[in-house]
């Protein structure tokens, strides 16, 4: 093979492989043109949208305000977790003596309530 077929042939692969990169470039560029579109379109419905509405000024303050276990004393936290696991015991107690009763199933001792 004479010295000037591999010239050749070095020149038609840096050739080919300019075309690639001028091909991925251009659809690099077309994929980046149509996400800004996407983006411009989305920026155009936000901001029909409208003015967002804001909170009451005046909380309830019977409710605990959300976060606020953040500041509260650790007694006062620890009321609170004990008061809500009873009520949930209370609660599932309640559901397991009228499953039972309505299947006519005896009850446990544990389950009635003597008071």
């Amino acid at each position: 093979m004479p010295w000037w077929s591999w010239i050749l042939i070095w020149v038609a692969l840096v050739a080919l492989s300019l075309l690639l990169y001028v091909f991925l470039g251009f659809r690099l560029f077309r994929q980046f043109m149509a996400t800004l579109k996407d983006l411009g379109a989305a920026g155009e419905k936000l901001g029909q949208l409208g003015p967002i509405e804001q909170p009451d000024a005046s909380p309830d303050r019977t409710k605990p305000q959300q976060g606020s276990a953040v500041f509260a004393s650790p007694t006062v936290m620890r009321h609170d977790y004990e008061a809500s696991k009873s009520s949930r015991r209370e609660e599932r107690r309640l559901k397991r003596v009228q499953r039972k009763a309505d299947r006519g199933q005896p009850q446990a001792l544990g389950d009635l309530d003597f008071t």
